[in-house]
Parts: structure tokens; C-alpha cells; sequence
């Protein structure tokens, strides 16, 4: 095992997977049950013989592919870590609530309902994730650009609610200041071993950003 990392293995997931699969294609929805089972494989041997010991190739025989479908999906050992299928849970979320509604509190209720329920099947992968992060230092600088990918995204979202430009400042600032403390929270998370419950804790961190200028 890699020093530090729980003893832990992946849920199995599949009342989320209904849920991310529901919007989809039957062609999209087999590329999610191949890349979900390829991540699963990946985190059941990470747990079992640690990150820096386990290959691209025993995570492909793990999950019955080849590797060449491996790389298909993802580019690298450490984009398994990194990505995952959550966003659009998230953008569904924001869409749903009031127009009226502060724009800080969609946000935050966009954020905490879905992680409600992944948490609810893949508590222990999260808490996996968050914990190779902190100890992989090639996983965290591979995160900057899926970050970017989530802030693009974010600012996209506000900027359909509100009529700003997705590039205007504020709206970027905002998007900065409330993925940076949600981070910090997930970090505060992993290094008390997941005994508080996350969605509060990512509550409290967007107490602290204060009302919204957007």
C-alpha cells in the first residue's frame, strides 16, 4: 500500500451510475460503464499494492480490457485519479434552482446536493482520491488542467444565469474563491480520514466566502 492510504475500497456505485447515465445515449452510456469499471479496477489494486506499484496493464487485465482501451479513456495512470463523471451532475444542479435565487447559494446547493448522493455510494473512492492527491505529487500537478476544465464550466453556467461574459473578472473570481474553498475543505476532509461529514464542511467553507458581487 502507499504509505498513509486507507485501507479502503471503491462502492460499487450503481444507483450513481443510473444517475450520470440517465441523460445519455446508449453509445455514451457504454463508454461510462467501460470507463467507470476501468477506474474501480484502478482503485481496487491503488488500495491494495499502492499508486506507484501498480502498472497500466494490471489495471487492464483488472477491468478485462486491453491496454490500448485503457488509453483510450485516459491518457495517463494518473487521469484515472484525476477525472471523474461528476460534472455534469453539477451543472444539472445549478440549472435546477430558483433564477432568483443568490447566485452564492446556487452555487453551494449545486455543489452540496450532488455530492450528497456520491458520497452516499463512493464515499470511500472520494476519500481515496483525496488521499493520493496529497500523497502523489505527479497526480497533483496533472489536476490543474481538470480543474480548469470545471472552472470553464462553472463560468459558463453563471454567466447563462446572470448575462456577464463567462471571461468577466468578477465571475471568474468568484468561480476561483469557491472552487478554492471547496478544496480546502475536501483537503480538510481527507486529512481528519473522512470522519466529518463532507457536505457540511464545504457548506461552512462557502459561509466563509460571504454574500456575492456577481
Amino acid at each position: 500500500m502507499t504509505p498513509g492510504l486507507p485501507d479502503i475500497r471503491p462502492a460499487a456505485g450503481s444507483e450513481l451510475e443510473e444517475l450520470l447515465a440517465a441523460p445519455l445515449g446508449l453509445r455514451e452510456r457504454k463508454k461510462l460503464k467501460t470507463r467507470r469499471a476501468i477506474r474501480s479496477a484502478a482503485f481496487d489494486l491503488f488500495a491494495e499494492q499502492g499508486y506507484d506499484a501498480t502498472t497500466v496493464d494490471q489495471i487492464a487485465s483488472q477491468a478485462e480490457v486491453s491496454p490500448s482501451t485503457f488509453f483510450r479513456y485516459f491518457p495517463t495512470k494518473e487521469d484515472v485519479v484525476i477525472s471523474d463523471d461528476y460534472d455534469p451532475l453539477l451543472e444539472n444542479g445549478f440549472r435546477s434552482r430558483p433564477v432568483d435565487e443568490p447566485l452564492i447559494e446556487s452555487l453551494r446547493q449545486a455543489m452540496i446536493g450532488p455530492l450528497r448522493q456520491i458520497l452516499a455510494v463512493e464515499r470511500d473512492e472520494v476519500l481515496l482520491r483525496m488521499q493520493l492527491f496529497r500523497a502523489v505529487p505527479a497526480i497533483r500537478a496533472r489536476a490543474m488542467a481538470e480543474q480548469q476544465e470545471t472552472s470553464d464550466r462553472l463560468c459558463a453556467l453563471i454567466a447563462e444565469r446572470t448575462g456577464r461574459p463567462a471571461g468577466d473578472l468578477p465571475v471568474r473570481a468568484l468561480v476561483a474563491a469557491m472552487l478554492a474553498a471547496s478544496a480546502e475543505a475536501v483537503v480538510y476532509w481527507a486529512e481528519h480520514d473522512g470522519v466529518d461529514d463532507l457536505a457540511e464542511l464545504v457548506g461552512a467553507a462557502f459561509d466563509a466566502l460571504g454574500p456575492s458581487q456577481v
